[in-house]
């Protein structure tokens, strides 16, 4: 594609002429050493965190979803070249006729090398941490090195991306780098490698295959003028985007679906669509307020990059289920290297304003982003690292791991959440209820708030004609046995 890319060297050195960068008049070599591995320290160190927060609440078996499960259970059958079924969906499940999301193939090396829930968080922080690189990397290029680090923190400890660390696991985590990397190359003016960067999300899950027009398409808006020989390949990326999550929707996922259809049609069918908007109303504010507000201090209106987040933002504003409006879980960490690269873009823009407040707001507003999201931190995940109870396994967690240690490896149990990723590594684990076509031969609960009265009889009504036993109880979680 002639004239997409650009020279990096030329680029830098022009970066050093334009008046507004904070960049030092002549740094010390080892001093200039330091600020070129700042995104590589920052990432190391956002790396520990996150991990360390997903490993302190696993060991705490603190789960909140049954996510980690489902995808355990997918990345064990790649690991050992089986179709990935997710028994937790339903007795042999293909995972791919739930969500479309192949890349989670990519764990199976690390998972065969050690078969274990902590090897998808560890896995889930790198790639989190990874992708602070680029976007630190894009934010010092745009607007020096003190200003770009300051964007860099404020990208790392958003509250959009510690509530992904902090949620068990989920694949767009590999959406998270992605986009980075691809809106870091967009900002370089190199379009191949920004189109190249966002293709891969079509195989993370079955919507961003809309976002990967919207990249497409704000390369289109930004090289219509500089290099209009590349606006056609923008174009053709854009409408198979489209057409992708079109075909994945349509065909692809059905045709791996036991009914032949998709699931979560219902959430933005009968029941949603443009009525819905105005349900939650307030709720869907606050989230905007949250994610433009403390992020961007409203400046990454100013961007076109901003136009990346509609399609996350409208799938999630026009479903009918409540769970995506607010800002809790992990439906926000894709968003986060979007606003904070179009924050950036849009800084870079305001500091050549000929209004002086503009200017003047511009100059300290990394910083105050960056201070924003230190003093939100001490309400958040990583702020659980200085409690002394993240480091520990109490009494009581080890007492349910021993009692849970009864089931034999490759034993059938069925499960509620808490139970779920102490079993999936090593047993064929079904959500409790729904393994129907399966007796399975365990049935382990976590019944702490006593939902259920008699477990023993509550296992015997799921099943039929088929007797039970009690066979431990710990804490509050309870194991009963099948007869005979």
């Amino acid at each position: 594609m002639p004239g997409a890319q650009t020279d990096a060297p030329a680029l830098e050195r022009a970066d050093e002429l334009i008046p507004g960068r904070d960049r030092a008049a002549a740094p010390a070599a080892g001093a200039r050493g330091l600020w070129d591995r700042a995104p590589l320290l920052l990432a190391a160190g956002l790396f520990l965190a996150y991990a360390m927060v997903s490993i302190g609440r696993y060991r705490q078996m603190e789960s909140r979803s049954w996510d980690l499960g489902i995808f355990e259970q997918a990345v064990r059958a790649y690991a050992h070249l089986q179709v990935p079924v997710a028994d937790l969906k339903g007795p042999g499940a293909n995972i791919l006729g739930d969500h479309f999301s192949p890349v989670t193939a990519l764990l199976a090396p690390a998972y065969r090398l050690f078969p274990s829930p902590l090897t998808l968080l560890v896995a889930q922080a790198l790639l989190f941490a990874v992708s602070a690189i680029p976007v630190t990397r894009a934010a010092t290029r745009l607007l020096g090195r003190g200003s770009g680090l300051a964007v860099g923190v404020a990208y790392g400890l958003s509250w959009g991306v510690q509530r992904a660390a902090d949620f068990d696991f989920h694949e767009i985590c590999f959406a998270v780098p992605l986009i980075a990397f691809s809106l870091e190359a967009l900002l370089r003016l190199r379009w191949r490698a920004a189109l190249c960067w966002a293709l891969p999300l079509v195989l993370v899950k079955e919507d961003l295959g809309v976002t990967l027009a919207a990249i497409a398409v704000v390369v289109a808006i930004r090289c219509r003028r500089t290099d209009p020989k590349a606006l056609p390949c923008a174009l053709g990326v854009a409408a198979f985007g489209a057409l992708a999550t079109a075909a994945t929707l349509t065909l692809v996922i059905p045709a791996f679906n036991s009914v032949g259809a998709y699931d979560y049609w219902d959430k933005v069918g009968d029941g949603g669509g443009l009525p819905v908007l105005f349900d939650g109303f307030w709720t869907k504010v606050r989230t905007l307020g949250w994610l433009l507000i403390p992020t961007t201090g409203l400046l990454a209106l100013r961007s076109p990059l901003v136009l990346i987040t509609l399609p996350t933002i409208g799938w999630r504003f026009l479903s009918a289920d409540d769970h995506y409006w607010g800002t809790d879980w992990h439906y926000s960490a894709v968003l986060m290297p979007v606003l904070l690269l179009a924050f950036a873009d849009a800084v870079a823009d305001a500091r050549r304003s000929e209004r002086p407040w503009l200017r003047r707001y511009a100059e300290l507003l990394p910083a105050c982003a960056a201070a924003a999201a230190l003093a939100l931190t001490t309400s958040l995940p990583v702020a659980t690292l200085t409690e002394a109870r993240t480091y520990e396994k109490s009494g009581q967690v080890i007492d349910v791991e021993r009692m849970l240690d009864r089931i034999p490896d490759g034993a059938t149990v069925e499960a509620n959440i808490g139970p779920i990723s102490r079993l999936t590594s090593r047993a064929r684990v079904f959500w409790v209820g729904a393994a129907r076509p399966v007796v399975p031969r365990y049935v382990a609960l976590d019944n702490r708030s006593g939902w259920a009265k008699d477990p023993v009889a509550y296992a015997q009504q799921l099943h039929p004609g088929t007797r039970y036993v009690h066979e431990a109880e710990a804490h509050g979680y309870v194991l009963v046995r099948r007869a005979g």
